[in-house]
């Protein structure tokens, strides 16, 4: 009479082990009227109560001693529970009364690795089913026997919020009445083999702990955003792109209580970033990480801003300052690898569900990770979805994929025998590069103005090339044979720099094959290398000169820029992420030279079209003098369109002036000096050419015009024709 299952049912639901708990629990019609059985292990009463009026429906019965009840409606009717716990008495709703959380559709299109709302879609999301507000939760775990929510509003019960399975696409899901935004949670998950796992964070959570901690939390995830505009507004294509790389925990650190990075930042880095004349900041990785050593490139929350660095809220208000500002945000992504950490994605329904399951294709020893098994739809569609996420939802203006070349060779860092060949017997990731391509379309359909940056360190050919023409669809490549060849060049003395020479002039054979980014990245100032004024040779005033020669030539050479936080005022010491940036440097005119100087070279970059119109296009560059080796002179000039002036570029990389140096010109008339990186406000000794030369219609090097020129010791010029 009152409407139980049979014992074997009630004893699934009491030990959690029934893999589908609305086969059980909620209302079900019975030959009655409707029975309503819910688990409740701490209840000493339970009523079913009309949702509308409170009325009884039911007097539900205690049929085990664990706690499940149940009791029979006269009808299925909306009903509320009642529910007695000693002395305290409450009406809650019953989880189980409640539909499907997630549409066909969206299931459809998770099976296929298609949704591209997976941030909101998976994951926890307050919401609203039948005028009950609460939380619905979804999870990929295909192969888990049983997945419960547990958290902070069931004392982390695996037993009292068991999922819903989704065959189709894997996907267990439960809408939570009565809980929202700042609930903790994670997910408690029955292997295949029937054995308990490690409670899991939310691989879509929103939010998590501060690490150590490990809780996934509940979010509200809408936005209020000032910029909708801002898409169309940095610059792309032909444009200036010279972007400050920052780890956000030690540029600047926050000395008040309670002062979250992202606030600071936006408070302090924003202004600076503008007033130095950036036109993007890139942050490293931002993405939740449970080691703080790995500065984000082990991230576990592909879709939660870190909380080392505060909420949710206060990243999207830095993204909103940054914009209000006119700065473009890029941000570190990387979808090639994560930590074992059993909290994470590692063997997350007990099988290699992300990753790969032989060792050979799914890990990396070098960083102790997994690597993402890009074969499975659903694995590439959570991190395209993650990609979208933060271009979306958070409106960065640009990603730089890390670790591309990692991700694009089976054979990266292994031995013979320890790596798996294609299906063609290759080297080459075939999954890898149709994710890149996948990657690179989504992003252009959605969002057609982001930068897609991909740190790739080979020869791949095709890297910025449209996926539809069979490249891989990056907006942009480093280009860290530039940054090899030219840090090895100023590395070396100046009285040996002419047997190096090549190590300029290389870079121009291929300049133009992909759209380029000179980056002077975070990866050379660590490990032992020194700063970037460290890897300068000589005394001091050699050091600080090469340093300035080196970053004029750096501003003018073809290519977007990009320098890490401290290089931009020659920070002395190599990074540490433990300890802010070294800023009481800036009280040496010294230092404080350099920042003019890069401060300065952002300016003329910017409102010089010559210098950034032609950045990835061979129109854009000329030679002037290639071969002076004995002297250690370059020289060349940048071009713009028919209305651009010119402009000529000198370096002299020896710390001999030269003086009556000839050099031929496109057209006679005055050069203004536009900078001299030997100038007395940038620290240097103040040789040049007073502010400009007259060149005469004299041809020389080629060209019909010439100028005969001082060059000052270890420097660059960069002159303008009036």
């Amino acid at each position: 009479m009152n409407g139980a299952p049979d014992p074997a049912a009630i004893a699934a639901i009491v030990t959690a082990r029934h893999g589908d708990p609305f086969a059980v629990l909620g209302p079900h019609e019975v030959a009655q009227g409707c029975a309503v059985r819910v688990f409740l292990p701490d209840a000493t009463a339970v009523t079913a109560i009309a949702r509308d009026g409170g009325a009884t429906l039911a007097e539900l019965a205690r049929i085990d001693g664990a706690g499940f009840w149940c009791g029979v409606m006269p009808a299925h009717l909306p009903y509320r529970l009642r529910v007695t716990t000693g002395a305290i008495e409450q009406e809650i709703e019953d989880p189980y009364a409640f539909g499907p959380a997630l549409g066909d559709l969206d299931i459809h299109l998770l099976a296929e690795g298609r949704h591209h709302e997976f941030g909101r879609t998976l994951g926890a999301h307050p919401a609203e089913m039948h005028g009950v507000s609460g939380v619905r939760f979804a999870v990929w775990a295909p192969n888990a026997r049983r997945v419960s929510v547990v958290g902070s509003f069931n004392g982390w019960d695996g037993r009292r919020h068991p999922m819903r399975l989704r065959h189709a696409a894997g996907v267990w899901e439960l809408f939570i009445p009565g809980i929202g935004p700042g609930a903790l949670y994670k997910y408690e998950l029955l292997g295949p083999d029937g054995a308990l796992l490690p409670l899991k964070a939310d691989p879509v959570a929103g939010a998590a702990e501060r690490p150590p901690a490990t809780a996934s939390i509940v979010v509200d995830d809408t936005r209020h955003w000032h910029d909708a505009a801002w898409r169309a507004a940095p610059p792309r294509g032909d444009g200036p792109i010279s972007i400050y790389e920052v780890h956000a925990g030690s540029w600047l650190t926050a000395n008040e209580p309670g002062a979250d990075t992202f606030t600071h930042l936006a408070q302090r880095l924003v202004p600076y970033v503008k007033r130095m004349g950036f036109t993007h900041v890139e942050l490293l990785p931002v993405m939740e990480h449970p080691f703080h050593g790995s500065w984000g490139y082990q991230p576990l929350g592909q879709f939660a801003p870190s909380a080392r660095l505060g909420p949710p809220e206060a990243f999207a208000a830095f993204v909103d300052r940054c914009h209000d500002a006119g700065i473009g945000v890029i941000l570190d992504w990387v979808p090639g690898h994560f930590p074992t950490d059993a909290h994470g994605l590692a063997r997350f329904d007990g099988t290699a569900l992300y990753e790969h399951a032989d060792p050979r294709e799914g890990f990396q020893r070098d960083w102790n990770t997994y690597l993402y098994n890009l074969g499975r739809t659903e694995v590439r569609g959570f991190l395209i979805g993650s990609a979208l996420h933060w271009l979306e939802h958070y409106h960065a203006d640009g990603l730089r994929v890390d670790a591309v070349a990692a991700m694009l060779y089976r054979d990266y860092s292994r031995n013979a025998g320890e790596w798996i060949p294609n299906i063609h017997g290759g080297r080459e990731n075939l999954e890898a590069i149709s994710f890149f391509q996948e990657l690179s379309r989504v992003v252009r359909e959605r969002c057609p103005d982001a930068l897609l940056i991909a740190e790739e360190s080979t020869a791949w050919p095709g890297v910025t090339r449209d996926a539809d023409a069979g490249g891989l669809g990056f907006s942009h490549k480093w280009n860290m044979g530039w940054m090899h060849d030219t840090l090895a060049y100023m590395h070396e003395d100046p009285v040996y720099r002419r047997w190096h020479h090549d190590r300029i002039t290389f870079g121009l054979l291929y300049a133009f094959s992909e759209r380029f980014v000179l980056p002077l990245s975070h990866d050379e100032v660590v490990y032992g290398k020194g700063s970037l004024l460290g890897k300068m040779p000589g005394d001091d005033w050699r050091r600080f000169a090469n340093l300035r020669a080196y970053l004029g030539f750096m501003w003018t050479y073809p290519g977007k820029k990009l320098l890490f936080m401290g290089g931009e005022f020659a920070q002395a010491r190599e990074w540490n992420h433990d300890a802010e940036l070294d800023w009481f440097l800036l009280d040496d005119p010294r230092h404080a030279g350099v920042q003019r100087l890069v401060r300065d070279l952002n300016g003329h970059y910017r409102e010089i079209r010559a210098l950034h119109r032609y950045d990835d296009a061979p129109e854009g560059f000329r030679w002037v003098v290639v071969d002076d080796r004995e002297r250690s002179v370059f020289a060349y000039l940048r071009l713009g369109g028919p209305e651009d002036a010119p402009v000529l570029v000198v370096c002299n990389f020896t710390p001999v002036p030269r003086t009556g140096y000839r050099l031929g010109l496109p057209r006679a008339g005055h050069w203004r000096e536009v900078l001299n990186s030997d100038a007395a406000t940038y620290g240097g000794g103040n040789v040049g050419n007073g502010g400009g030369v007259d060149a005469v219609a004299e041809g020389s090097h080629g060209l019909p015009a010439s100028a005969v020129l001082t060059l000052p010791p270890l420097a660059t010029l960069v002159l303008q024709a009036a």
